[in-house]
């Protein structure tokens, strides 16, 4: 019966891709890994990298692009319902100037970096990672902050491509999809100088506010937002309680987080009337799967495909990893991040999914909106 009932949302689901399509002419990725797809291959620098097998093993010709999974990731997939693409519009590093955002084919822009998060140091200087990376004084990742200022020189691109009026009109029919937070709240919580949730979760969000104004002021007007998963739920973060259980307290910080952002986006639609926004509670998304594994079709919920040691994780996907053979059945590809299976019932929870999940709109009702 469960899975007769994934069945039938999912086709209705992509029963109304086709419709969707023609509203958003583009959509434009900022975040970190959960929509990466290759950033952090331009940055000479950065040891936060995912191209190189296993990773990719599922992706078209198994290339291992950058992403950090076995395929494609939930923007990718959310690319494609939203605006038709075959996956993830291309990363902004991967472009050559002016010259793509000319062609008749653009369709937006995707700047997430691996790593990074809302403030310039998380990804840079991570103590979570420190045992993971070796250190290089050289570009890591691209911070949230950056991703906007590259945004920025699109906005300008457009504005000698298309002139003000079309501009404007392109950009406020645009989706901003956004998914980070993540790095920053585990950072603080493992950093021998960690700041109170109590200071930090709400100091955090007013970073994120200062970023989605500075979008508005160029132009978008469209914004799909994953909020922080139960971060503590990672392999990783299991095996800091000895039990494999959740490190409950990283999810308080996850749901803390949800619940200001949620006030500050109903704060900024009253603000700005033109605003529409979707915002994903992936707490509760991804709780729901781990308490009802079989009902998703998955068998293992704690441990990652690939990776070394307890649960998989004590260590990043390499070519020498431990690689499970059924990584559909899998909720987390490493130690970090979903499996190609999670990831598409992420973004078909974000498309399509109830207010539980997703509020005050949908995905698919916001590219309508």
């Amino acid at each position: 019966m469960a899975k007769s009932l994934v069945f039938v949302v999912l086709t209705l689901v992509i029963g109304i891709v086709q419709s969707a399509n023609a509203e958003v002419p583009a959509i434009f990725i900022l975040g970190d890994s959960t929509a990466d797809v290759g950033t952090n291959n331009y940055l000479p620098g950065s040891t936060i990298r995912a191209n190189f097998p296993h990773n990719g093993v599922d992706f078209p010709f198994q290339r291992a692009t950058g992403r950090f999974s076995n395929g494609f990731n939930t923007a990718d997939i959310l690319a494609k319902l939203i605006s038709g693409f075959k996956r993830s519009p291309p990363s902004f590093l991967s472009l050559n100037g002016t010259s793509a955002i000319k062609k008749p084919s653009f369709r937006g822009i995707n700047f997430a970096s691996a790593g990074c998060g809302l403030l310039d140091t998380t990804g840079q200087t991570t103590t979570t990672l420190r045992r993971l990376f070796s250190w290089t004084q050289q570009k890591n990742v691209v911070p949230m902050g950056e991703q906007v200022y590259q945004f920025s020189t699109v906005y300008n691109d457009l504005l000698a491509i298309k002139g003000p009026a079309e501009r404007e009109k392109f950009l406020a029919k645009s989706l901003f999809f956004i998914s980070i937070g993540s790095n920053d709240i585990i950072g603080n919580y493992h950093s021998n100088n960690s700041i109170p949730k109590e200071q930090f979760i709400p100091g955090l969000v007013r970073v994120y506010e200062k970023y989605l104004r500075s979008l508005i002021s160029l132009g978008a007007r469209k914004f799909g937002i994953a909020s922080v998963p139960p971060v503590g739920c990672c392999p990783s973060q299991r095996l800091y309680t000895g039990t494999g259980d959740c490190l409950e307290e990283l999810n308080v910080q996850a749901r803390a987080f949800f619940s200001t952002l949620d006030s500050l986006m109903c704060n900024l639609s009253s603000e700005f009337k033109d605003i529409k926004y979707a915002l994903g509670n992936t707490v509760e998304m991804t709780i729901n799967v781990i308490d009802n594994p079989q009902r998703f079709n998955f068998t293992e919920v704690k441990a990652a495909c690939c990776g070394n040691g307890t649960l998989n994780a004590e260590g990043f996907c390499t070519p020498t990893a431990n690689l499970c053979s059924n990584r559909h059945q899998y909720l987390f590809w490493d130690l970090f991040h979903p499996t190609q299976s999670a990831s598409k019932l992420a973004a078909f929870t974000l498309y399509g999914g109830e207010p539980r999940f997703v509020s005050p709109i949908n995905f698919y009702q916001l590219a309508q909106a």
